[in-house]
Parts: C-alpha cells; structure tokens; sequence
C-alpha cells in the first residue's frame, strides 16, 4: 500500500500510472481509498498519521447522549419526535424553495437585456419571488418557535440520555480487562428500549425517568454480568456505582486514582514509634493520602495518636468501625481510600458494602447462569459463545439442554485445530438449511481459521436461515477472537463452583461417581469410598488453591473434571485387581500424581506440592475415621455408606473453608484477598485510568518532577576498563569476574533509564515528538508503574515505580561500595542482577582452590544470625549472605529454626546464611526443610535449560522441627524482593 499512500505517480504512455506490487496500473484522478479498523483505541505513529486524513468516528459522551435523549424522547413522546422530525425536514424545504428563488432570480437578471424594470415576465417573477420568501420567512419563525417548545419539553427527559450514555462507556471499557468482553451499541440501544418499554409507568416525568434508570440498570447489569467471569462481576458493579455518582460530582478524580494507585511520589515523613504494627508501605500512601483537601491533618492525627486508629486496623470490618476525629464525618467512598492505606485486604468487601449502599442489594448478588434465558436472547443469525475458564467444561450441561429442546439428535460438535476448519465449515453449511445446531469447541486453538469464521457469521442470512439453526462456540479468552461475532453473539461464562464443599459435592454428581453400579459393589468397599471421598477433597484443594495465587501454586493449572474420572477409575481398578492395599497404594499415588494431574504440572516446586498433598489422602489409614485430611479435624473420610450419606457429610463442611484445609497458615487468606484487592484496582485502572470522577491522571508537572528527580539520583555509569585493573580477572577470584559482569548488565539498564528520562525531560517540555514509547513510559509513570522499556532491560521486579527506584540506587551503591573498599563481608543476595553467577562463583573458588571437580561441588548450609554486623570478616570459603525474605512462615532466632508466622505478618526477614561449598559426598543430612528461593513474589518465570523457572534461584536447607511435607503445604519459600 505504501505506492498508493503516498500518492506515487507517474506518467506513461500519456497516462497516470501507480505500481502496486509487480504490476503497473492506470491511475484515476477520481480513486478515492478508504480503511477503516475495528481497533477499539487505535494509535497511529506521525510517519503512518502525515499520509492519511485520519477520520475519528468512535461515539462521544455528548453525541451518545444527544442520541440516547431521542431514543427515550421517541418511545415516551413520539408526538414530540413526530413534530421534531417534521420541523427539520419542513426547514430544509423551506431551504431548498428558498434557494431556488434565488437562482430563478440570478438566472432571470443575467439574461435580461436592455431595462429590467420594462421586462413584465421579470417584474413578475420577482415580486411572486418576494411573496413567496415573506410566507417562508413567517413560516420559518414559527418553525423556531415551535421547535424551541419543543426542546424545552424534550429537555426534562435529558437527565435519562446523559445518565444512560455514562453506563455505556462503563461496557465499553470492559475489554481492557478480557478480550472477550465486547459489546456494540445497537445491542445497548435495543437493551435500553426494551427497559423503557418494561419499566414501571409513572405520569410524572421525573418519576418515570427514575424507574427507567433503575431498570436499565439492573437490566445492563444482568445481561453482562452473565458473560464475566465471577472476578470482575464485583468490579463491574463498583464501576457503574462510582461512574454514576463521579456524572453527579460527588467522586474527586484525585481520590479516585488515588484509591486505584496508592498515590505517587514524595517522601514519607518518619513512622512514629508506637506505630509498628502499620507497615511502611501502609504509612508512605497515609501520608500521600493527607496531601489531599479531604484528608488534611491526616498524618498529625497519627502522629499525635496512632492507637486511636490502631482499632481499625485490627477490625475485621474496618470500614464499619468509628474513625478517629473528623474523619468519621467522611462519606464512605473516601472512607475506601482509608480502607486501603490501612487493610488493602479488606478493601474488596468493603467495596461491596459501598455498591449495596448505593445501589442496593441485588447489584451485589449477581443472577444464576440460566442457559434457556441466553439461548433465548439468541436467534439463527446470533452464535452463542461460552467463554471457558480453567476447570469449565459446558458440553454436558449443553448436551442436556439440547435434550430438552428436543435436538438432541441434530447436534454436531467439532473441536477445532489443524485442519479441522474446513470441516467445521461444512457443518455450519448443512446446518443453515437443515436447521440443526453445531458446537465449535476451542475455537482460540484455531486462530488462523477465526477470520473465515467471522465471514461465515456475516453471511448469515435471516431469510434464507432455518429458524431452528444455532452456532454455538466455546473459547478461552483470545484477542484474535473476532470482535464482531463477541458484540453481535450471546456471550456466558459458566465457571466451576467455589469452595471446597461446592466442588467436592459437584465432584459426587459427575460420572462415574453418580452410576450406582460403579460406586457400589467394589471388591473392598470402604477403602474404596474412604480413597474415593479423599481423591474428591483432593481435586477440589488442587482447584481452589489457585486462588491463594504464587501462595497456592507458582502456576495455576487448570485441572478438570477429566483428571478426576481417569483418577476414579483408576481407583476402582486397582483396589478391584489387588488385595495387597500398599501395593495399589504405592501405583495410585503414582499414576494420579505424576500421571493424570502431573502430566499438566511443568514446575518441579508445584510436583513436590502435589505429591505431598496426594499422600495425604491416598494412606491406608484414610479409612480409619480418626484419620483428618487437615489440622482443624473437619475433613476425614466419614463411616458411612450410601452416596447420600456422603453427600450429607459434605453439606455439613463449611462453605467458606478456612486456610487450613488447604495445609496453609491463617495468614493465607490475607495473602488472597491483598492479591483481589490489587486485582481489581489493576484492572480498574487499565480502563483508561478513569471512572468516578471521569478520569484524569497524573499532571504533565508531577511526571516532569519525577524524571528530573531520576536524572538527579541516577549516578553515572560504572568504568568497566578501571574495574578490570582493579579487580582483574584471577583464577582463584571469580568474584572479580562477578562484579565486571555486574556492572556491565547495571550500565546497560542504567543508560536506557537515563536516555529514557532525557528524551521524556524534552518531550514534556515540547522540544521533541513524544514517540509511542515515551508515550507508553509517561503513562506508566503517571500511575506510578514502572516503564515497559525499562523492564526490557531489567532485573525481575513487582514493585511500583518509587520502589523500584530506591531498589534500583541501593544495588548500584552496593556495587560502588565494593568496587571502593572491597567485597563485603556480608553479601546482599538480593542486589545482583544474575544473582546464579555470584552462587556459581563462590562455588568455583573452592574447586579451583582445592583443585576439585566442580560438578563435586555443592553448598552446605548453616545459618549463622541476624545481624550482618556480628561478621566482619568473610570465611575462609565459601560466602556470608543476607537479603532474603521468607513467606509463609516465620523465622526464630532464639532456636535459628522456622516457626509459624505471627498473625497479619505475610513476609518475614530471613536469617544470615553460611553458603559454604562441600564435596556432595560430606554433606551431612539434618532435619531441614528444603526451601525454594525465587528472585520475587511472583514465583512463576520462563523454563530455562537448566529445568528451572527463570525466577527460581536453589534450594537453601533451613533447619525446621517440623517435617518437610508440613512447610511444602504451607507454600514456604523465600525472596530476594518483595512486591513493595
């Protein structure tokens, strides 16, 4: 296209020409060339935006609600709109016989000759001319006249096209956060007739105007709410709440991005004393949070009398409880930005205690899936589209409803792949005429195959298409999923239930397990229905864990109904073909482990976990009822007998199970609900960071402050040729090749911060073109996120961008002070950028030292105390390190062995540890726990060579009383950074 871009022409043969490609062709001065894209928010680079007219047609606010006013005006006063309409078009009439006059009259004053005022035919025609024109100018005041009360009666229905046109940007939004979420506006128009039509009638105007806005609502809400998954249906409600009252100005933007960032910038003023029991991460956004109008003398009152605020943070409900001073006078959306400073965990039922006082209960409790509702919403030109998520498997539930529809024999399923599109596509045919319904499994497995899928879709003809045909689809999100099947389909999510008693009792409804035959009659019939409820607890703890996040699993696998009927089967089996119950046991433990819900495990941490947690269940004593799955004593496999038995046993379990039944600490469920907390303000805020108070971010003033603060702070690079006289490179001191290396990777990340800044610093002030990188960087900054372009340089890291900063001087002040005086005595473990060459180091000096193999090689651990300032030497071999953080656990020194964690307390400092290398063959074995050490929180990185995540860095055996499965279940492993 670039030739026909920019217009490359040229003559041949007496003719314009144009070369596309190989061929030469004639060029028209009468071609006109038009694109346009389905992009949603699409930007164009200057050298793509100087060779097209770029045309913006995306809806505004005003215009949607200039035209949601004539929607409700029409179905409410279609006399009003009759009139409206009319009036236009008699003005434009009134236009055109004006215009023709004038061009009579030109036409008769050019052809005229000699004196006009002799010519009859001339005379006449201009004074009919001028009668004419006095009737449609007299007309025409009446037309403004009546037009002007008509606009005032259409007026007092403007308040219901502004408040509805807000809900639709709402939706529109909602695709930042899945791919799947799209919606069009000819949906959400019909949706909106449909409300006024049913919503209750009321002759008063403002009061019917508030049942259609109430109905609306609700209606919008449940319609969409069946195609979100169930973690952003909260979220989906705290947006319409917080747009609708941010378009009646009771939302402050500020305190809006506030809530969803923590604020940015600026140093904290000093923790008081008394106040340990806040975190400092808490403490920096209190005192970010007193900067605003609202929340002035917000500090001094913490200052002057930090317990008086102590009660709210050791409530379970602090949003409830009475806050301290004037602050208890604040309405409860800035009471949510306390909330946040103070318990982060707690924010997300205190967002559902603000929805339902806003907007009530029922915007809070969102609608059972109903298939029969979606299914009739669709119509033969309409697909219906199951957005699957890990553990959801429609096809039975849609099988039956195919049943009951009396189709099922007319229903064909295809599960899309390599090659399985044209196949697919011969059914869709058939079906058209026939009137059957086809099933297109997977579809995002076959993202090639989605554009002829798409026109397939726009083909469909409702004439000529069998009234009983439907297209149903299933797909996990996809952005190559097309956007106008999603907007024009009927979309559901129908997720696995949860909580350990929903899974497991959904679990005793699955085939096999409900076939009487099978669960009856087995050779040893209470080991097997002991193993058979513990295999079912099993699968729900795999599935539920997820939500514990790196806590639960590094990955989170989607483990399904298939894994669990293979598994049950296989239990049947063995215990069926051998009486030896170790024997079985012992292949049980293996093909379910390693096999049926190992083969999807690729992380050798997460294996460990599986394993340990499956032989808790697959024992022998699992049918000795004093046998308990967990410590609380809750879950064991009960005495009984019939499948209703068991089906009793499990109704009386808790619905909300407490971290325990997991084998976790307490503290694991401050973990998950902090990880909803900054799931649903990361989702929130990549909705344009906008929402209460209709956006606004961070000024051009508060970036450009911190820009010229990172060029202040950020020292100049590290002289690699002095380094290497200094500390050359020695067969006895690979360390000195270490910091070389480290240096070279901290001036690589260094220069693209620093150049980043620069071309920022220019950008801001006008003085270049601000590129879509610096675009990108300087909205990231504005929020205080740490740039992707600086990521692509960098060490792994989850902190905000201040924290990143600080981290980022103190691992180059790290490597200054030792390139000054000398290696440290003490390492800090966590300041290396590629912290396995310093391990590989510290290992290849005692080979080479003692002229042994290093493959020979390993370290033994021993842990040596708390404070670095107890060893100022280094040992004779190996390193003295310190830095990490242990999480899910607690560290004693008194007996320098892992303990439980204190309460609230979700990372603990872990111990100063000897690495100290050893021939494999003299490590002496003691009882440890062999603790995973990651470089951050996240757990989860790339498979490397090596069989290892990217983010893993060794095992460290840390002495524990306790066994290795105990602290396995706990999820304990330690960090080189945190999150903040």
């Amino acid at each position: 296209l670039e030739p026909l871009l920019l217009k490359s022409i040229f003559k041949q043969g007496g003719s314009e020409c144009i070369r596309l490609g190989d061929s030469t062709i004639e060029y028209s001065s009468d071609f006109r060339f038009y694109i346009t894209t389905k992009l949603r928010n699409p930007h164009y680079l200057p050298e793509t935006a100087v060779k097209v007219t770029l045309l913006n047609f995306m809806i505004t606010l005003e215009g949607l609600s200039d035209q949601l006013l004539g929607v409700v005006v029409a179905k409410e006063r279609p006399d009003l709109e009759a009139q409206k309409n009319e009036l236009v078009v008699q003005g434009a009439e009134n236009k055109r016989k004006l215009k023709e006059i004038e061009d009579k009259i030109l036409e008769i004053l050019s052809s005229s000759e000699g004196n006009i005022l002799e010519d009859e035919s001339a005379i006449q025609v201009i004074s009919d001319a001028k009668v004419l024109g006095n009737e449609i100018a007299d007309k025409q005041i009446l037309a403004d006249k009546t037009e002007i009360e008509i606009d005032a009666a259409r007026k007092s229905y403007t308040s219901c096209g502004d408040f509805t046109s807000v809900l639709f940007f709402c939706i529109s939004e909602l695709a930042n956060i899945e791919p799947m979420y799209q919606y069009s506006l000819p949906w959400f128009v019909n949706l909106f007739i449909s409300s006024i039509a049913n919503a209750e009638v009321s002759e008063e105007v403002p009061i019917r105007l508030g049942h259609i806005q109430d109905h609306f609502t609700y209606s919008l809400y449940c319609n969409v709410c069946r195609s979100l998954f169930e973690k952003d249906k909260l979220l989906f409600s705290f947006l319409l709440c917080t747009r609708i009252l941010g378009a009646k100005g009771e939302i402050d933007s500020a305190e809006w991005m506030f809530l969803l960032t923590g604020g940015i910038g600026g140093n904290p003023l000093p923790k008081p004393g008394d106040a340990d029991w806040l975190n400092d991460v808490g403490w920096a956004e209190l005192c970010r949070l007193s900067s605003l109008s609202a929340f002035q003398g917000l500090t001094g009152s913490f200052l002057k009398n930090s317990s008086a605020w102590k009660p709210l943070y050791n409530s379970l409900e602090p949003h409830k409880v009475a806050y301290p001073g004037n602050f208890n006078k604040l309405v409860s959306f800035k009471k949510l930005l306390l909330v946040r400073c103070l318990r982060p965990d707690k924010l997300v039922p205190a967002v559902q205690d603000f929805v339902t006082e806003k907007l009530g209960l029922k915007f809070v409790q969102p609608p059972l899936f109903n298939l029969g509702s979606c299914y009739a919403d669709s119509s033969p030109t309409c697909p219906l589209i199951f957005v699957l998520s890990p553990g959801s498997d429609p096809t039975a539930a849609l099988l039956q409803f195919a049943d009951e529809k009396e189709m099922a024999a007319r229903i064909s399923s295809t599960s899309l792949g390599q090659g399985q599109g044209p196949k697919a596509q011969k059914n869709i045919e058939d079906a058209v005429k026939m009137g059957s319904w086809v099933v297109l499994q997977n579809c995002h497995l076959a993202p090639s195959w989605m554009p002829t899928l798409e026109k397939l879709c726009e083909e469909f003809d409702p004439d000529t298409t069998h009234s009983d045909f439907r297209l149903w689809m299933t797909a996990y999100p996809s952005p190559l999923f097309p956007v106008s099947i999603l907007q024009n389909g009927v979309k559901m999510t129908n997720e696995p239930p949860k909580g350990l008693r929903a899974n497991m009792k959904r679990s005793y409804g699955l085939d096999p397990i409900m076939n009487p035959e099978f669960f009856e009659g087995c050779r040893d019939e209470r080991m097997f229905k002991s193993l058979l409820f513990g295999l079912c607890f099993f699968h729900a703890v795999m599935q539920e864990r997820r939500k514990f996040g790196p806590l639960g699993w590094n990955i989170p696998y989607g483990f399904d109904d298939g894994d669990l009927r293979i598994s049950v089967r296989q239990l049947r089996m063995f215990i069926d073909e051998n009486e030896e119950v170790q024997m079985y046991m012992d292949a049980l433990n293996y093909v379910t482990g390693e096999c049926n819900y190992g083969g999807r495990v690729t992380d050798d941490k997460d294996r460990r976990y599986l394993m340990v947690a499956l032989k808790n269940v697959f024992v022998p004593e699992t049918s000795n009822e004093e046998y308990k799955f967990s410590a609380s004593g809750l879950y064991y496999a009960p005495p009984v007998h019939s499948a209703e038995e068991f089906l009793s046993f499990i109704e009386a379990l808790p619905i909300m199970p407490l971290p325990e039944a997991f084998g976790l600490h307490e503290n694991a469920d401050i973990t998950k609900d902090n990880n909803d907390t900054k799931l649903m303000c990361g989702s929130l805020l990549s909705m344009s960071g906008s929402g209460g108070g209709g956006g606004g971010g961070t000024s051009e003033d508060s970036v450009a402050a911190i820009v010229k603060d990172v060029l202040k702070r950020l020292p100049p690079d590290f002289d690699i040729e002095f380094v290497q006289r200094k500390y050359p490179v020695l067969y006895e001191q690979s360390l000195n090749t270490v910091l070389a290396q480290e240096m070279t990777r901290f001036n690589r990340l260094t220069f693209v911060i620093r150049k980043s800044m620069q071309e920022m610093e220019k950008a801001i002030a006008g003085l270049v073109v601000m590129s879509t990188d610096m675009e990108n960087a300087f909205n990231k900054i504005s929020i205080g996120m740490v740039p992707d372009l600086w990521k692509k340089a960098s060490y792994p890291s989850m902190m905000s961008l201040g924290g990143y900063l600080d981290d980022l001087y103190a691992r180059l002040d790290m490597l200054q002070t030792w390139y000054d005086v000398g290696p440290p005595s003490v390492f800090w473990i966590s300041g290396f950028y590629f912290t396995h060459s310093f391990t590989t180091a510290a290992n290849q000096n005692y080979a080479r030292k003692h002229k042994i193999p290093i493959d020979e090689v390993f370290f033994s651990f021993e842990v040596i105390g708390m404070n670095p300032d107890d060893f100022p030497n280094s040992p004779e071999d190996g390193v003295y390190v310190k830095g990490m953080y242990l999480e899910g656990c607690g560290f004693d020194p008194s007996t320098t062995m892992l303990c439980e964690s204190q309460p609230k307390v979700l990372f603990t400092p872990g111990p100063l540890f000897w690495l100290k290398p050893t021939l494999l063959a003299d490590i002496v074995e003691f009882p440890c726990y062999d603790c995973p050490v990651y470089r951050t929180p996240d757990r989860r990185g790339v498979l490397a060579t090596t069989g290892h995540s990217t983010n893993f860095v060794m095992y460290f055996k840390i002495p524990s009383d306790q066994p290795q499965s105990h602290w396995t279940m706990r999820g304990v492993a330690m960090m080189c950074s945190l999150a903040q």
